[in-house]
C-alpha cells in the first residue's frame, strides 16, 4: 500500500533534482517523512527472532545508541558511540533519577551505512573521537540524534561533539563545532543528560533546534558547505524535541515544541510567525502534520498539553482562557500528552501512548477520546510507527506489540526480539527495521 505523503515527498525530491528513490524506500529522518511515523507496504504482524521466521537479517551494531535507523533507496544509515568502558549500557525501566551515567571513557562517534537488502555494513565512518564533552542520562547515550538524508548527503549530529555531513558514499563533506550544547536538568546544569533533538533537512538547509542550559537557539546551515544561513535565539530551557516543517496550501511552517512556547517559524529565514505559551517542564515529542493540522504534545508536567494547530497564524494564537480552541487552534487538551513517545495519526484516529503503556485513541479532528487501554510492558520510550493498517509499539522489555488501527482497541500480536528497545523503528517497503540495544533487525516477508 502506497502512502500519499511519501509519494508527494518523492515527487518533491525529484523536482529538486535530488537522488531518486522509490517512495516505498524512503524514511529519511526521525519518524520518516514529516515525522508522521507512517510507512509503506505491509510488515508482518507476527514473527519469531529465535527461529528466524520473517527475520530477513540481524546485524550487530557496536557501541551504545538510541538513535533510529533511516532509509533511502538501498541504504540504511544510523549512528552509534563506541566507548572504551567495558560495562557501557543503558538503564531501562521506570525511575526518576537525575544523576548522569558515570561513563567518561574515550568514545568513537560513528556513522554507519548498511545494505538494506542484506544488512551488511557498506561503510563505517568515525566522525570524531575523545572524551565526551557532556555526560549522558542513564537511559540515554552519546549518540541520541537520528541522522537525516536527502539522497545526496547524510547528516549526523552529536551535540557538543559537533555536526557532520557526509555524502552517501561516506566521504566527509563538512563538519561544524556548535559549542557547548549541554542539555539536562533545568534546575541544576551539573546534571547533564545529553541532547535528543535530531537534524531536519528542508530544501538545501539542515535545521537544528538547540534548546540548552544557556543561549538556546534554532539555526539553519547550507547543506552543501555548512555555511550558516540564519540563527534565531530562543528563550528556552533544555528540551529534546525535533522540529518539523509542515506544508499547507503551498506554504511552509517550521514548528517547534518547547517548554515556554510552541512556535512556528519561516523555515527559510528563521523569522517567528506565531506562538502558544505554556508547556511542560520537559518537552520531548516531535510535532507532526495530519489532516491539515500540526499536532504538538508535551507531557512531563506540571501541564501536559495537547494541541492541534491550524497553519497560517500570527502572534499569540493560544485559545482564550477557559477555551480549548481559537482561530488557529482546532482543539486542545490541557492534559493527556505523553512524556517521551511521539504520538501519531493513522486514518481518523490519534494514538497517544504514555511511558507506562497506557494507550489512548482520540478523534484526530475533534480531540474526542475513543478508548483508553493499557499495553503490555514495563516502560515505553520509542515512538509508535504504522503501515498496512497496523501500529507497532515497542517497549523497553524488547517486545513489539501490534495493534489494529481503528476506533476500537485490538492487540494482534506480541513479538519479542530479545533485547531492550528504546529507538523508534523505521518502516520502508513492507520491512520493519528495529534497533535493539545490540542489533539492527529487518523484519518482513522474503521477496
Amino acid at each position: 500500500m502506497k502512502h500519499p505523503g511519501l509519494i508527494g515527498f518523492a515527487i518533491a525530491v525529484a523536482a529538486a533534482g535530488l537522488s531518486a528513490a522509490p517512495p516505498e524506500a524512503i524514511w529519511p529522518s526521525f519518524r520518516g517523512p514529516g515525522a508522521t511515523g507512517l510507512g509503506t507496504g505491509e510488515p508482518p504482524t507476527k514473527w519469531d527472532v529465535a527461529s528466524g521466521d520473517k527475520v530477513l537479517w540481524k546485524t550487530p551494531i557496536p557501541g551504545l545508541s538510541v538513535s533510529s535507523p533511516i532509509v533511502w533507496g538501498d541504504r540504511i544509515y544510523l549512528t552509534t558511540a563506541v566507548g572504551e568502558a567495558p560495562d557501557q549500557k543503558l538503564r531501562t525501566g521506570a525511575y526518576g533519577d537525575v544523576e548522569p551515567a558515570k561513563d567518561v571513557s574515550k568514545h568513537s562517534w560513528r556513522l554507519v551505512s548498511l545494505d538494506r537488502v542484506t544488512g551488511k555494513v557498506v561503510w563505517d565512518r568515525e566522525a570524531t573521537a575523545g572524551i565526551p564533552k557532556n555526560k549522558r542520562h542513564p537511559k540515554s547515550s552519546q549518540a541520541n540524534a537520528t541522522p537525516a538524508t536527502d539522497g545526496r548527503y547524510v547528516v549526523a549530529y552529536f551535540g557538543a561533539q559537533g555536526l557532520f555531513v557526509y555524502d552517501v558514499a561516506g566521504k566527509l563533506v563538512w563538519k561544524k563545532d556548535l559549542g557547548n550544547i549541554s542539555a539536562g536538568w533545568f534546575y541544576d546544569p551539573d546534571y547533564e543528560w545529553g541532547i535528543g533533538s535530531s537534524p531536519l533537512i528542508y530544501k538545501d538547509l539542515v535545521i537544528l533546534q538547540c534548546d540548552v542550559q544557556r543561549e538556546s537557539f534554532i539555526a539553519a546551515f547550507r547543506l552543501k558547505d555548512g555555511q550558516e544561513v540564519w540563527r534565531t535565539s530562543r528563550e528556552e530551557i533544555p528540551g529534546w524535541a525535533t522540529p518539523t516543517v509542515i506544508e499547507v496550501g503551498g506554504k511552509s511552517e517550521l514548528v517547534t515544541n518547547a517548554t515556554k512556547f510552541v512556535r512556528g517559524y519561516d523555515p527559510l529565514t528563521g523569522k517567528e510567525l506565531w506562538r502558544i505559551p505554556g508547556g511542560s517542564e520537559i518537552a520531548v515529542p516531535t510535532p507532526f502534520q495530519a489532516h491539515g493540522l500540526a499536532f504538538v504534545f508535551a507531557g512531563y508536567g506540571p501541564g501536559r498539553p495537547m494541541y492541534a494547530i491550524k497553519p497560517g497564524g500570527s502572534g499569540d494564537i493560544a485559545p482564550p482562557e477557559g477555551k480549548t480552541d481559537s482561530a488557529f487552534v482546532a482543539w486542545s487538551n490541557p492534559r493527556g500528552a505523553p512524556y517521551l513517545p511521539t504520538p501519531m495519526v493513522v486514518g481518523n484516529e490519534l494514538y497517544v501512548v504514555q511511558n507506562s503503556g497506557v494507550l489512548a485513541a482520540y478523534d484526530a479532528k475533534t480531540g474526542e477520546r475513543r478508548y483508553q487501554e493499557r499495553l503490555k510492558g514495563s516502560t515505553f520510550t520509542a515512538s509508535p510507527v504504522s503501515a498496512g493498517g497496523r501500529i507497532y509499539f515497542a517497549n523497553e522489555d524488547g517486545e513489539l506489540l501490534v495493534v489494529k488501527a481503528g476506533p476500537t482497541f485490538e492487540v494482534l500480536a506480541t513479538n519479542p526480539i530479545g533485547e531492550p528497545i528504546l529507538a523508534t523503528p523505521a518502516i520502508a517497503d513492507g520491512v520493519l527495521y528495529v534497533r535493539g540495544q545490540q542489533h539492527l533487525f529487518a523484519v518482513g516477508e522474503k521477496k
